[in-house]
């Protein structure tokens, strides 16, 4: 490939990006040093733009929850499996503004039999009012975690209740891995 053609790669990139308006987008490997460097820049940028208190709060907490989303269980890991401390795990994650909103996306690869509970945990959700989230959120404090949870779903409480709008979420099969899908999550602040 030509300079000529990775310059224009890149520019019609950045064009889309401009054009919808993204402040931040990264797709990689997730580590917890990565979130924490991603959160500082975050963080700053946030506090510049001048975006009230509430708000901000807001934004940064359900980055925080997206991200750690996907170092806890993308399949895609170039970490041990019985491995809990320093996974490396890949996805990516968006913010853009529109409308005076902010639309925060993310996806990541997840293992196909998780596809139904991930179902069967966000669709609830998606029809609950604010108060009966912040109630659950807080039954779901008082709560033993389910094994293999790494937050017993207060992440997606967490998102539920700082969105303006009902969570957003697809998944599409992958064709070269069937043991794996992509997942799609999306939060309006």
């Amino acid at each position: 490939m030509t300079n000529a053609a990775i310059d224009t790669d890149y520019q019609a990139f950045f064009d889309i990006a401009r054009k919808h308006r993204v402040i931040f987008y990264y797709v990689g490997y997730f580590s917890q040093n990565i979130i924490a460097a991603m959160s500082d820049a975050i963080r700053l940028h946030l506090t510049a733009s001048g975006i009230d208190g509430a708000k901000r709060r807001k934004l940064f907490s359900s980055f925080v929850e997206m991200a750690q989303n996907i170092v806890h269980y993308s399949s895609d890991s170039l970490s041990a499996e019985d491995q809990n401390d320093n996974q490396l795990r890949h996805g990516s994650v968006c913010i853009s503004r529109f409308d005076g909103q902010y639309r925060l996306m993310c996806s990541n690869p997840v293992d196909t039999s998780r596809v139904g509970h991930l179902r069967e945990t966000l669709e609830p959700l998606r029809h609950m009012t604010l108060e009966e989230i912040r109630h659950a959120y807080k039954e779901t404090l008082r709560a033993e975690a389910p094994q293999h949870s790494k937050g017993a779903g207060l992440g997606f409480l967490t998102m539920a209740r700082d969105a303006s709008a009902p969570l957003e979420y697809h998944f599409l099969p992958i064709a070269t891995d069937s043991a794996s899908t992509m997942f799609f999550l999306t939060a309006i602040i």
